[in-house]
């Protein structure tokens, strides 16, 4: 049986309702040309000199020839607009669903597969918790995968298999079960933790760019730690709502708050008060 192809809508004409859907069935969608190629430069001219000083991966799973940065807030002004792009957020709302309360960002990384790279091994980004068996129905993390140069199979596009997300864990698949996810500069691919997938082989001379931009239900930890990866004097120019999203707010029912119950954003703006946790009646 063949692997079917990964859904794809028009960036200038996305249905939220529509992209939900899609995430939420098939495991995967990719958005095309959700930003124009000068946003998509911008960004790349404010990573440059950091993927050019960080050293390619140790092992088969980071990749010889590939470069990963983290830390995005706080090294790109420029990608503040993807991490909190509307239509992302709202379909990770919508797939993360009943399971959360609130949700944040996750990891930021800037991940720049070079030429002569195999493909990466498959594998689930809900790992991470541990591998833990999480209920089938449960969704506990939504990626993206911002195309900040061209995604060819050629150059190491990333690889996937839709539908994945119903499957049992396994490291038994392989690059032939998947697809790739080719897309445009501009374009952002969308998929659930569930989804098998991975790096695709770099068959090219030229160097694949992307940014991995990941959410995670308020509950869980999250993978970058985002409090340290972003300066204070960063964090203190972000709006209100990315600082939240970050995680400098109470997350689900009671957790993250600091010393005498007060809201973590106050460690940014220097406000003084106290937080009432509420009504746990309305909340269970």
């Amino acid at each position: 049986m063949s692997t079917p192809a990964v859904p794809r809508v028009d960036g200038r004409t996305a249905d939220v309702a529509d992209v939900a859907r899609l995430v939420a069935e098939r495991g995967v969608c990719i958005v095309e040309r959700l930003v124009d190629d000068a946003t998509c430069d911008a960004v790349l001219d404010d990573l440059r000199p950091h993927l050019d000083a960080v050293r390619p991966g140790a092992d088969d799973f980071e990749g010889r020839s590939t470069r990963r940065v983290g830390g995005i807030l706080g090294r790109s002004p420029s990608a503040v607009g993807l991490v909190a792009n509307e239509l992302v957020l709202d379909v990770a709302d919508r797939v993360l669903g009943p399971d959360k309360s609130t949700f944040q960002l996750h990891l930021t990384q800037a991940i720049a597969i070079g030429p002569d790279s195999p493909a990466q091994a498959l594998h689930r980004d809900q790992w991470c918790f541990d591998f833990h068996a999480f209920p089938p129905d449960m969704v506990v993390e939504v990626s993206t995968i911002w195309a900040l140069t061209d995604f060819t199979e050629e150059n190491g596009a990333t690889r996937l298999m839709p539908g994945s997300q119903d499957l049992p864990n396994s490291f038994e698949h392989t690059v032939d079960e998947t697809v790739p996810a080719e897309m445009s500069k501009g374009s952002c691919l969308l998929y659930t933790g569930k989804v098998y997938h991975g790096g695709g082989a770099n068959r090219s001379d030229e160097t694949r760019i992307g940014l991995n931009i990941t959410y995670d239900v308020g509950w869980l930890r999250q993978e970058e730690n985002q409090y340290l990866s972003v300066p204070h004097d960063v964090a203190a120019t972000l709006s209100d709502d990315l600082l939240r999203l970050i995680g400098y707010r109470i997350g689900a029912y009671a957790l993250g708050y600091i010393d005498d119950v007060r809201d973590p954003i106050e460690a940014i703006r220097g406000a003084s008060g106290s937080l009432s946790f509420g009504n746990l009646a309305a909340e269970v």
